[in-house]
């Protein structure tokens, strides 16, 4: 009778699956008057300035930021239009285009 090959009796015992931990709890709702800080460093800076009721021009945000134009354009697109859900309006002006926030990011 040939003799058995070792890796046939000597199998791994399977682990029982590991349970997962149950979710957080939500996060409790921000009341009116107590709504949690913005972004800080230069995107806060940009939102600042956009939060002003004549907003910003692009020169002025790229001033701010040390960015270039293209890149003050895409944090307004991506990170305040998108991620934060901001609502951002451009006019075209004699003295250029000009950036603000409206609705009810602009009063936070």
């Amino acid at each position: 009778m040939p003799a058995q090959s070792n890796t046939a009796t000597h199998r791994r015992a399977k682990t029982p699956a590991r349970s997962r931990p149950a979710p957080a709890a939500p996060a409790p709702a921000v009341e009116a008057g107590n709504a949690p800080p913005g972004p800080k460093g230069k995107l806060g800076a940009v939102i600042e300035l956009l939060r002003r009721p004549d907003g910003a021009q692009l020169s002025e945000l790229m001033e701010a930021t040390g960015w270039q134009a293209h890149s003050v354009r895409g944090a307004i697109a991506g990170a305040l239009k998108k991620k934060l859900g901001l609502t951002i309006t451009s006019q075209k002006t004699p003295s250029g285009r000009t950036y603000r926030i409206v609705g009810a990011g602009a009063d936070a």
